[in-house]
């Protein structure tokens, strides 16, 4: 599984980790990440996220 990088802030989504404190559990590829998923560190929609 990809990581993918927030283009606004370099937080990097790592599917291993997932996103637990936002109900995301480990092992959630990033493509499988609700539409309105936005970056935990500075609020960017997925879009705005690259292959890393």
């Amino acid at each position: 599984m990809e990581k993918y990088e927030c283009g606004m802030c370099e937080y990097t989504y790592d599917p291993a980790k997932g996103d637990p404190g936002r109900g995301i559990p480990p092992g959630t590829p990033f493509d499988d990440l609700p539409n309105n998923w936005t970056c935990p560190k500075c609020g960017a929609g997925k879009n705005l996220f690259v292959e890393a």
